[in-house]
This record gives C-alpha cells, structure tokens and sequence, in this order.
C-alpha cells in the first residue's frame, strides 16, 4: 500500500498544535519547555544569522567523514573475520572487548590524543559505527549457502571468485542494514565528542544555549539534528534501493510500492 505523504504532515501538524495547546493551557514556564513558536523564532534567529550553518556543516563533515573511516575499517575487519577462523579466534575478542569500552568514556582520552579539532571528532564518530557493519557484514559473509560454496569449488572456482560472485552480493542485504545504523551512530558520535571537548559543531552550540538558558534555541538545534539524521537515514535508503533492487526486503515498500526493479 502507498503511503499518503500529506498524513505524514497532517500529523506533523496535529502534534505541533496539541504541543503549543499544552503548554499555553497549562502555563508552562519556557525554561522548562517551550513553545513551538518559541522554538521556531529561535531556529530563524539562529539561520538568519548563519550560526546554526556553520556549525551544521562542520557536524555534517565530522559525521561523514567519521562514518566513512568507520565502516571502511568494519567492512575490511569483518570480511578477515568472516573468512578467516585463525583470524576470528586471535582478534575478534579483543573487537568485542574494545566496543564493550564505553564511547563516553573513551571520548575524553581521544580528544586529549588528538586534540580539539576534527579529528578527534571523526575518530569518536568512527568508532561507534564501526562494530554495526562489522557484525553485520560477518553475519552476512557467512550465511551463504555451503551447497553452492562447494558447488562453485567444484567447478574449480576460487575463493576470490566464490567471494565477489556468492559471499559479498549475499551479504549486502546485511551490510546495508548495518550501513543504517552505522550512519546514525556517525551522528550521535560526532555531537558525544563535541559535548567533551571541540570549537564549533551543533553539539558546542547546544551547551552554550544550555549554559545561556536559552531552551528554545536548544530545542531548535535538536531539531536541526532529528532532520539532519533523517536526511542521512533517507540516503541510505536510497542507496539500498538502488544496489538491492533485486532483494524482496525491497520490494513492495511505501517508497516502492508496486515492487518495481528500480524507480
């Protein structure tokens, strides 16, 4: 079934307006929770100035670049895991021990390595994409079927064509899946280290309206974060329908009702 793009906004809409309902109703005070209008006058004071751009765009490339770092080093080690037994019993502990490591904790020591600038934000947001894609792309590498593994072997294929022509197209279902994830984790690690230490960024402008009691200003940034993660999931999405127009995961969706190949 389609879905209806005008009841997504219908009840955008209908949320906004119960918001401002209750908070006028009930005199809430605006330090504790703002109005929606509130809220919107301090996201077009803080555009109209280029405050919340610039330090948009220094989030964004933070996240991107952190979720490239990140999931290329996940696709890489997992692959090694998922081929390798030798490789799985020597390294893949010490993996799950340094992601059991809390990124909060971590983010201080990162920022004192490697300063306040971008990379200490790209690292921390690598970090926490990376064990997503990683468990995904061993979970998907070894869900192929072993009857056509060995029929493949004995056609006298090798294991680098067993690999691009079975293992990897049958895995990427799971690798996009994880590719979702590991995007958002790209975010919330690139605003984790911003709040322990940066110069700019949405997550150092969050504490300086925090610190200044300007709470509708803070919601507003909260805002711009929810459709900055949003627009990122989207892409992704994207991406998913375009390389897995084949898979059935695909088909039939709101965004591609009919079931078709490609849009």
């Amino acid at each position: 079934m389609k879905g209806n793009p005008y009841l997504r906004i219908l009840l955008l809409c209908a949320g906004l307006a119960a918001w401002e309902a209750f908070v006028r109703f009930f005199q809430v005070p605006r330090y504790i929770l703002p109005a929606p209008s509130l809220v919107a006058m301090a996201f077009y004071r803080g555009v109209a100035s280029m405050v919340y751009i610039d330090n948009l765009w220094i989030t964004l490339l933070e996240t991107l670049l952190g979720f490239a770092l990140g999931t290329a080093l996940a696709f890489l080690l997992g692959t090694m895991v998922a081929l390798s037994r030798r490789f799985e019993y020597y390294l893949y502990p010490f993996i799950v021990m340094f992601q059991a490591l809390p990124k909060v904790a971590l983010a201080p020591l990162i920022v004192v390595w490697f300063g306040l600038g971008l990379s200490s934000k790209v690292i921390n947001a690598a970090l926490i994409a990376f064990f997503p894609l990683m468990v995904n792309t061993i979970l998907g590498l070894r869900s192929a079927d072993e009857d056509r593994v060995n029929l493949m072997r004995s056609l006298d294929a090798s294991e680098t064509q067993i690999f691009w022509m079975l293992r990897l197209p049958g895995a990427l279902p799971f690798i996009m899946a994880g590719l979702e994830v590991a995007m958002i984790f790209s975010l919330i690690g690139a605003i984790v280290a911003e709040f322990v230490g940066a110069q700019s960024g949405l997550g150092v402008l969050i504490q300086s309206l925090n610190f200044s009691a300007d709470i509708a200003g803070v919601f507003s940034v909260l805002l711009i974060l929810a459709v900055l993660g949003l627009i990122l999931n989207q892409a992704i999405l994207l991406v998913r329908r375009r390389v897995l127009f084949w898979d059935p995961s695909v088909k039939g969706t709101p965004e591609n009702p009919a079931g078709r190949g490609r849009l």
